[in-house]
Protein backbone atom coordinates (compact mmCIF):
# COMPACT_ATOMS: atom_id res chain seq x y z
CA UNK A 1 0.00 0.00 0.00
CA UNK A 2 1.53 3.38 -0.65
CA UNK A 3 1.42 6.74 0.53
CA UNK A 4 3.60 9.47 -0.61
CA UNK A 5 4.07 11.84 2.03
CA UNK A 6 6.60 14.13 0.28
CA UNK A 7 5.75 15.05 -3.72
CA UNK A 8 5.69 18.87 -4.33
CA UNK A 9 3.73 20.18 -6.82
CA UNK A 10 6.16 22.17 -8.22
CA UNK A 11 7.78 19.12 -9.30
CA UNK A 12 4.33 17.13 -10.79
CA UNK A 13 4.13 19.50 -13.91
CA UNK A 14 2.96 17.19 -16.66
CA UNK A 15 5.15 18.49 -19.44
CA UNK A 16 1.95 18.43 -21.89
CA UNK A 17 -0.07 20.52 -19.17
CA UNK A 18 3.13 23.12 -19.10
CA UNK A 19 2.41 23.42 -22.53
CA UNK A 20 -0.79 23.84 -22.17
CA UNK A 21 -0.63 26.58 -19.56
CA UNK A 22 2.03 28.26 -21.63
CA UNK A 23 0.63 28.75 -24.51
CA UNK A 24 -2.78 30.17 -22.67
CA UNK A 25 -0.77 32.66 -20.81
CA UNK A 26 1.62 33.89 -23.26
CA UNK A 27 4.67 32.26 -21.79
CA UNK A 28 7.79 31.55 -24.23
CA UNK A 29 8.47 27.48 -24.00
CA UNK A 30 11.83 26.47 -23.47
CA UNK A 31 14.12 26.25 -25.54
CA UNK A 32 14.39 22.61 -25.94
CA UNK A 33 11.47 21.73 -25.11
CA UNK A 34 9.04 21.79 -21.71
CA UNK A 35 10.27 18.19 -21.18
CA UNK A 36 13.52 18.85 -21.23
CA UNK A 37 13.03 21.60 -18.90
CA UNK A 38 11.19 19.93 -16.52
CA UNK A 39 12.88 16.25 -16.30
CA UNK A 40 16.29 15.58 -15.43
CA UNK A 41 17.64 12.81 -16.69
CA UNK A 42 20.90 12.26 -15.40
CA UNK A 43 23.08 12.79 -11.67
CA UNK A 44 24.01 16.45 -11.11
CA UNK A 45 23.54 18.32 -8.15
CA UNK A 46 21.05 19.93 -6.00
CA UNK A 47 21.24 23.30 -7.69
CA UNK A 48 20.68 21.80 -11.14
CA UNK A 49 17.72 19.76 -9.54
CA UNK A 50 16.00 22.82 -8.61
CA UNK A 51 16.24 24.77 -11.69
CA UNK A 52 14.48 22.04 -13.22
CA UNK A 53 11.91 22.04 -10.53
CA UNK A 54 12.05 26.13 -11.09
CA UNK A 55 11.15 25.65 -15.05
CA UNK A 56 7.47 24.89 -13.81
CA UNK A 57 7.31 28.40 -12.12
CA UNK A 58 6.24 30.83 -15.39
CA UNK A 59 2.51 28.30 -15.44
CA UNK A 60 1.90 28.46 -12.28
CA UNK A 61 1.55 32.28 -11.93
CA UNK A 62 -2.53 31.44 -11.88
CA UNK A 63 -5.07 30.34 -9.44
CA UNK A 64 -6.63 27.95 -12.05
CA UNK A 65 -3.75 26.62 -13.38
CA UNK A 66 -2.39 25.86 -9.87
CA UNK A 67 -6.00 24.26 -8.97
CA UNK A 68 -5.51 22.02 -12.40
CA UNK A 69 -2.01 21.03 -11.14
CA UNK A 70 -2.83 20.33 -8.05
CA UNK A 71 -5.57 17.92 -9.13
CA UNK A 72 -3.31 16.30 -11.51
CA UNK A 73 -0.66 15.64 -8.96
CA UNK A 74 -2.84 13.33 -6.91
CA UNK A 75 -4.48 12.16 -10.02
CA UNK A 76 -1.05 11.13 -11.05
CA UNK A 77 -0.07 9.95 -7.52
CA UNK A 78 -3.14 7.88 -7.66
CA UNK A 79 -2.88 6.43 -11.19
CA UNK A 80 0.59 4.91 -9.48
CA UNK A 81 -1.30 3.80 -6.60
CA UNK A 82 -1.04 5.77 -3.90
CA UNK A 83 -4.22 5.94 -1.68
CA UNK A 84 -2.93 9.04 0.27
CA UNK A 85 -1.01 11.98 -0.64
CA UNK A 86 0.62 15.20 1.26
CA UNK A 87 1.30 17.56 -1.53
CA UNK A 88 3.76 20.24 -0.60
CA UNK A 89 3.82 23.54 -2.19
CA UNK A 90 5.53 26.89 -1.54
CA UNK A 91 2.55 29.30 -2.21
CA UNK A 92 5.19 32.73 -1.53
CA UNK A 93 6.68 31.54 -5.04
CA UNK A 94 3.38 32.02 -6.73
CA UNK A 95 1.89 34.90 -5.24
CA UNK A 96 1.36 38.05 -7.51
CA UNK A 97 -0.79 41.15 -8.05
CA UNK A 98 -4.59 39.62 -7.72
CA UNK A 99 -2.90 36.14 -5.71
CA UNK A 100 -2.12 36.86 -2.16
CA UNK A 101 -0.59 33.83 -0.15
CA UNK A 102 -3.71 32.52 1.03
CA UNK A 103 -5.53 32.28 -2.46
CA UNK A 104 -2.62 30.35 -3.76
CA UNK A 105 -2.79 27.84 -0.85
CA UNK A 106 -7.00 28.21 -1.80
CA UNK A 107 -6.59 27.39 -5.04
CA UNK A 108 -4.36 24.23 -4.38
CA UNK A 109 -6.82 23.23 -1.80
CA UNK A 110 -9.54 23.57 -4.12
CA UNK A 111 -7.74 21.10 -6.76
CA UNK A 112 -6.74 18.77 -3.88
CA UNK A 113 -10.50 18.64 -3.44
CA UNK A 114 -11.21 17.37 -6.54
CA UNK A 115 -8.59 15.20 -6.90
CA UNK A 116 -9.24 10.78 -6.83
CA UNK A 117 -8.05 9.80 -3.33
CA UNK A 118 -7.96 11.39 -0.28
CA UNK A 119 -4.83 14.15 -0.01
CA UNK A 120 -3.65 16.88 2.14
CA UNK A 121 -1.71 20.24 1.62
CA UNK A 122 1.45 20.95 3.11
CA UNK A 123 2.16 24.33 3.12
CA UNK A 124 6.28 25.63 2.39
CA UNK A 125 7.81 28.68 4.10
CA UNK A 126 11.12 28.93 2.10
CA UNK A 127 14.29 29.61 3.72
CA UNK A 128 15.55 32.67 1.64
CA UNK A 129 12.00 34.30 1.87
CA UNK A 130 11.37 37.22 4.63
CA UNK A 131 10.42 36.28 8.21
CA UNK A 132 7.13 39.12 6.96
CA UNK A 133 6.51 36.50 3.80
CA UNK A 134 6.77 33.27 5.80
CA UNK A 135 4.46 34.74 8.99
CA UNK A 136 2.24 35.62 6.04
CA UNK A 137 2.54 31.95 4.69
CA UNK A 138 2.17 30.52 8.37
CA UNK A 139 -1.03 32.74 8.96
CA UNK A 140 -2.48 31.28 5.67
CA UNK A 141 -2.22 27.35 6.44
CA UNK A 142 -3.71 28.45 9.97
CA UNK A 143 -6.67 30.07 8.16
CA UNK A 144 -7.06 26.56 6.23
CA UNK A 145 -6.38 23.91 8.64
CA UNK A 146 -9.22 22.16 8.40
CA UNK A 147 -9.79 23.06 4.93
CA UNK A 148 -7.49 21.43 2.99
CA UNK A 149 -3.97 22.42 4.71
CA UNK A 150 -2.72 19.90 6.86
CA UNK A 151 0.69 20.80 7.70
CA UNK A 152 3.49 23.26 7.81
CA UNK A 153 7.16 22.79 6.49
CA UNK A 154 10.29 24.72 6.04
CA UNK A 155 12.43 24.37 2.58
CA UNK A 156 15.04 25.80 1.09
CA UNK A 157 19.31 25.72 0.91
CA UNK A 158 20.13 25.14 4.52
CA UNK A 159 23.73 26.42 3.87
CA UNK A 160 22.68 29.87 3.08
CA UNK A 161 20.28 30.14 5.10
CA UNK A 162 21.26 27.78 8.25
CA UNK A 163 19.31 29.34 11.10
CA UNK A 164 15.38 27.75 12.26
CA UNK A 165 14.86 30.74 15.13
CA UNK A 166 12.89 33.10 12.84
CA UNK A 167 10.14 30.24 12.20
CA UNK A 168 10.04 28.97 15.75
CA UNK A 169 6.51 31.23 16.22
CA UNK A 170 5.25 30.41 12.79
CA UNK A 171 5.49 26.73 13.87
CA UNK A 172 4.08 27.33 17.42
CA UNK A 173 1.29 29.04 15.58
CA UNK A 174 0.58 25.83 13.32
CA UNK A 175 1.10 23.25 16.40
CA UNK A 176 -1.61 25.56 17.83
CA UNK A 177 -4.10 24.96 15.23
CA UNK A 178 -3.45 21.38 14.88
CA UNK A 179 -1.26 21.44 11.66
CA UNK A 180 0.91 18.58 11.24
CA UNK A 181 4.84 19.71 11.21
CA UNK A 182 7.72 18.86 9.49
CA UNK A 183 11.11 20.24 8.33
CA UNK A 184 13.73 20.02 5.25
CA UNK A 185 16.61 19.39 6.79
CA UNK A 186 19.97 17.46 6.98
CA UNK A 187 19.97 17.37 2.71
CA UNK A 188 22.75 19.40 2.51
CA UNK A 189 23.57 20.92 6.10
CA UNK A 190 25.23 18.67 8.35
CA UNK A 191 23.60 15.80 10.07
CA UNK A 192 22.96 17.84 13.70
CA UNK A 193 20.57 19.88 11.67
CA UNK A 194 18.17 16.89 12.15
CA UNK A 195 18.12 17.47 15.77
CA UNK A 196 17.72 21.74 16.06
CA UNK A 197 15.25 20.93 13.78
CA UNK A 198 12.94 18.50 16.46
CA UNK A 199 14.17 20.89 19.44
CA UNK A 200 13.95 24.25 17.81
CA UNK A 201 10.80 23.85 15.73
CA UNK A 202 9.02 20.80 17.38
CA UNK A 203 8.76 18.62 14.48
CA UNK A 204 7.75 15.12 14.41
CA UNK A 205 8.97 14.58 10.86
CA UNK A 206 12.16 15.56 8.67
CA UNK A 207 12.20 15.41 4.95
CA UNK A 208 15.32 13.82 3.56
CA UNK A 209 17.59 13.95 6.41
CA UNK A 210 19.88 12.38 4.41
CA UNK A 211 22.84 12.99 6.68
CA UNK A 212 21.32 12.19 9.51
CA UNK A 213 23.17 8.94 8.95
CA UNK A 214 26.31 9.86 8.93
CA UNK A 215 26.15 10.30 12.75
CA UNK A 216 24.51 7.21 14.96
CA UNK A 217 24.48 8.35 17.79
CA UNK A 218 22.03 10.68 16.29
CA UNK A 219 20.15 8.47 14.86
CA UNK A 220 19.59 6.41 18.38
CA UNK A 221 18.33 9.87 19.37
CA UNK A 222 16.11 10.13 16.47
CA UNK A 223 15.16 6.46 17.22
CA UNK A 224 13.96 7.32 20.71
CA UNK A 225 11.74 10.44 19.57
CA UNK A 226 10.05 8.99 17.16
CA UNK A 227 11.62 11.14 14.26
CA UNK A 228 10.00 10.28 11.45
CA UNK A 229 12.10 10.16 8.19
CA UNK A 230 10.56 11.51 4.37
CA UNK A 231 12.81 9.66 2.46
CA UNK A 232 12.30 10.27 -1.38
CA UNK A 233 15.67 7.64 -3.21
CA UNK A 234 15.75 8.64 -6.31
CA UNK A 235 15.85 12.29 -5.55
CA UNK A 236 18.75 11.94 -3.03
CA UNK A 237 20.62 9.81 -5.88
CA UNK A 238 20.14 12.74 -8.61
CA UNK A 239 21.36 15.49 -6.44
CA UNK A 240 24.38 13.21 -4.90
CA UNK A 241 22.77 13.20 -1.26
CA UNK A 242 22.80 9.32 -1.78
CA UNK A 243 25.47 7.32 -3.91
CA UNK A 244 23.04 4.72 -5.06
CA UNK A 245 19.75 3.05 -3.87
CA UNK A 246 21.97 -0.09 -2.47
CA UNK A 247 24.30 2.56 0.08
CA UNK A 248 20.96 4.80 0.26
CA UNK A 249 20.71 6.28 4.17
CA UNK A 250 17.26 4.80 4.55
CA UNK A 251 19.02 1.53 5.63
CA UNK A 252 21.33 3.51 8.28
CA UNK A 253 17.84 4.91 9.42
CA UNK A 254 15.91 1.68 9.60
CA UNK A 255 18.53 -0.41 10.69
CA UNK A 256 18.79 2.06 13.87
CA UNK A 257 15.30 1.87 14.61
CA UNK A 258 14.35 4.85 12.90
CA UNK A 259 10.87 5.54 11.60
CA UNK A 260 10.56 6.21 7.99
CA UNK A 261 8.21 7.19 5.54
CA UNK A 262 8.34 7.66 1.47
CA UNK A 263 8.08 9.87 -1.22
CA UNK A 264 9.05 10.41 -4.66
CA UNK A 265 9.84 14.29 -3.85
CA UNK A 266 9.35 16.15 -7.47
CA UNK A 267 8.51 12.43 -9.53
CA UNK A 268 8.31 14.71 -13.18
CA UNK A 269 11.54 15.92 -12.20
CA UNK A 270 12.83 12.22 -11.48
CA UNK A 271 10.80 10.81 -13.75
CA UNK A 272 10.27 8.17 -11.07
CA UNK A 273 6.71 8.03 -9.30
CA UNK A 274 6.68 6.19 -6.11
CA UNK A 275 5.56 2.87 -7.11
CA UNK A 276 8.77 2.52 -8.91
CA UNK A 277 11.05 4.08 -5.92
CA UNK A 278 9.82 1.00 -3.83
CA UNK A 279 10.07 -1.51 -6.75
CA UNK A 280 13.81 0.10 -7.04
CA UNK A 281 14.44 0.05 -3.15
CA UNK A 282 13.25 -4.27 -3.21
CA UNK A 283 15.62 -4.88 -6.08
CA UNK A 284 18.47 -2.30 -6.69
CA UNK A 285 18.41 -1.09 -3.25
CA UNK A 286 18.00 -4.74 -1.68
CA UNK A 287 15.24 -3.66 0.99
CA UNK A 288 12.99 -6.36 2.36
CA UNK A 289 9.63 -6.90 1.96
CA UNK A 290 8.47 -6.63 4.72
CA UNK A 291 10.16 -3.33 5.41
CA UNK A 292 7.79 -2.28 2.99
CA UNK A 293 4.82 -3.34 4.81
CA UNK A 294 6.69 -1.53 7.78
CA UNK A 295 6.51 1.56 6.19
CA UNK A 296 3.22 1.46 4.83
CA UNK A 297 2.63 0.59 8.69
CA UNK A 298 4.41 4.09 10.15
CA UNK A 299 3.00 5.75 7.16
CA UNK A 300 -0.86 5.74 8.24
CA UNK A 301 0.24 6.43 12.11
CA UNK A 302 1.96 9.39 11.55
CA UNK A 303 0.52 11.41 8.07
CA UNK A 304 -1.10 14.37 8.77
CA UNK A 305 -5.05 13.91 8.09
CA UNK A 306 -8.09 13.72 9.72
CA UNK A 307 -8.66 11.15 12.10
CA UNK A 308 -11.53 9.13 9.96
CA UNK A 309 -8.97 8.95 6.89
CA UNK A 310 -6.22 7.54 9.26
CA UNK A 311 -9.36 4.96 9.77
CA UNK A 312 -9.91 4.14 6.68
CA UNK A 313 -6.47 3.70 5.81
CA UNK A 314 -5.65 1.50 8.53
CA UNK A 315 -8.73 -0.76 7.13
CA UNK A 316 -7.36 -0.89 3.96
CA UNK A 317 -3.73 -2.23 5.61
CA UNK A 318 -5.65 -5.24 6.94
Amino acid sequence: MLLNLHTHLEGCVRPETAAELARAAGVPEPPLGWDAALCMHERSDLTMFLAHVAAAYPVLADLDALARVAREAVDDAADDGAVFVELKVGPSTHAGPGRPIIEVLRAVCEGVAAAKVPAGVVACMLRHESEHVNMEVARAACRLAGKGVVGLDVAGDELLFPALSPYTDAFAMARAHGLGLTAHAAEAAPAEAVREAVEVLGVSRVGHGSRAAEDSNLLEWCAGQGVSFEVCPTSNVLTGAAPSLARHPIHRFLSAGCRVVLGDDDPVTTGVRLGAEVDGLLSAGGLNPSAVRDIAETSVGVAFCEDGVRARLRQMLR
